[in-house]
């Protein structure tokens, strides 16, 4: 399967640089994430149509050893290498292109334009590191270009088209593409990287055969969904991580403050003093209670004894771009945590939130200190709030991997934790 490219340049584009975006050019979060959600796409597919031109190419091999990617807000807005690009892949269409957008997310032109920089920064430095990681010449970099091309009517987002962009004649489309509503596609894609689009049919004679075999389609298609659901062993588990700052299903080790889970994915039955829990074995959970059997904790004679253990959550996930919004299932180990503390009464802990080194690290720490609040705070709800003593945000303040790295790389900066006190 050809590698989609996007999946790259998302990982460059997180929370925290939105976050960021959205305070230097005074717009709401949400129209940031929108707006890249279009704008991504259009960049992506003008580069894939115009891979054999050698000012692209040369862009992009520049790109790649420029440090373009570690500064995306502050080096895009007069980098002559984005202009010229930009004014190769789209011409005179620049304009229309930044106001379609402007309109679509409800962001000022200005800002929209901006972001355009961005984007278009982010593109070619994504692909240039790639082709410089991987050895790719000119003839590599434009066939993984050529490959990509037909995602810009795939990729849009509900209520965008080539028309509504001005961009069909660009792309040597149909100006009159449409893309069937679907979840607006997020800024930071999920770690499986993929993207699910339903086409809307021709309006031909194979279209109109298409309109009962489609939902026919999709209820065999439920159906084996479900029976492949209710036949799931029952030791066997799903952890989706779909935000850039979610906790990697490997428990890791964190610099300074050091993690000590590292456990196999096997759910099991965890005895919590003659009360079985369901987690990971060797998880948080089981790491946890096993320290508190052994009197550990009751052990330790002041907090420097239990200041460098801390437990990675490996099953609570925060929703994209959201301090206060969980992925599903992620109460469950919540509720483990409380029914642990519960349990040992005596014990208290101590909740921490790290970032990678993606963006402004004055942003990230606000994003990691407002997650540990609210972790905090749900803990507290589960009737353990005197138990709970701190909360706080490290940000990236001891990620160790570079930001240029992959998204995968850096995935073991970004975690939720908690450690005992005293």
């Amino acid at each position: 399967m050809a590698l989609n490219i996007i999946d790259l340049i998302k990982g460059q584009l997180g929370p925290a640089l939105v976050s960021q975006a959205a305070s230097q050019l005074g717009e709401s979060e949400s129209g940031i994430s929108k707006a890249i959600s279009g704008l991504l796409p259009a960049i992506v597919g003008g580069l894939a149509n115009n891979a054999d031109k050698p000012g692209i190419l040369d862009a992009i091999t520049s790109a790649g050893s420029s440090g373009m990617l570690g500064n995306l807000l502050g080096g895009s807005s007069n980098n002559s290498l984005i202009t010229t690009v930009l004014t190769s892949i789209f011409g005179d269409k620049i304009s229309g292109l930044v106001n379609a957008i402007s309109s679509f997310s409800g962001i000022s032109s200005s800002s929209s334009s901006s972001l355009l920089n961005m984007v278009t920064g982010a593109t070619l430095g994504s692909v240039g590191k790639y082709a410089t990681d991987n050895n790719l010449g000119a003839s590599g970099i434009t066939n993984l270009l050529h490959d990509q091309k037909g995602i810009v009517s795939s990729l849009l987002p509900a209520g965008l088209s080539l028309a509504s962009l001005g961009l069909g004649n660009v792309f040597g489309g149909n100006d009159a593409v449409k893309v069937t509503s679907y979840d607006q596609p997020k800024v930071e894609v999920n770690r499986a990287g993929e993207t699910h689009v339903t086409s809307t049919p021709d309006n031909n004679e194979g279209g109109s055969i298409w309109k009962w075999l489609l939902p026919l389609l999709l209820l065999a298609l439920a159906a084996w969904f479900l029976w492949k659901q209710c036949n799931k062993p029952a030791d066997q588990t799903v952890v989706t991580t779909t935000d850039s700052t979610a906790v990697p299903t490997d428990s890791s080790a964190m610099m300074n403050d050091t993690a000590v889970v590292t456990g196999t994915k096997e759910v099991t039955d965890i005895d919590l003093n003659g009360t079985p829990i369901k987690g990971y074995a060797n998880g948080m959970e089981a790491t946890m209670i096993n320290f508190l059997k052994s009197d550990g904790y009751k052990n330790a004679a002041d907090d420097s004894a239990l200041k460098d253990t801390w437990y990675s959550f490996d099953n609570v996930n925060f929703k994209m771009n959201s301090a206060t919004e969980l992925e599903a299932g992620s109460e469950g180990q919540l509720q483990n945590l409380a029914a642990i503390l519960k349990a040992y009464p005596e014990a208290k802990i101590k909740v921490g939130g790290y970032t990678d080194n993606v963006g402004d690290a004055a942003v990230n720490k606000t994003i990691s200190q407002k997650r540990a609040d609210f972790i905090k705070g749900q803990l507290s709800k589960l009737g353990v709030a005197s138990q709970v003593v701190e909360a706080k945000g490290y940000g990236s303040e001891f990620a160790t991997v570079p930001a240029t790295a992959s998204d995968a790389e850096r995935a073991v900066d970004r975690k939720m934790a908690v450690r005992f006190t005293k």
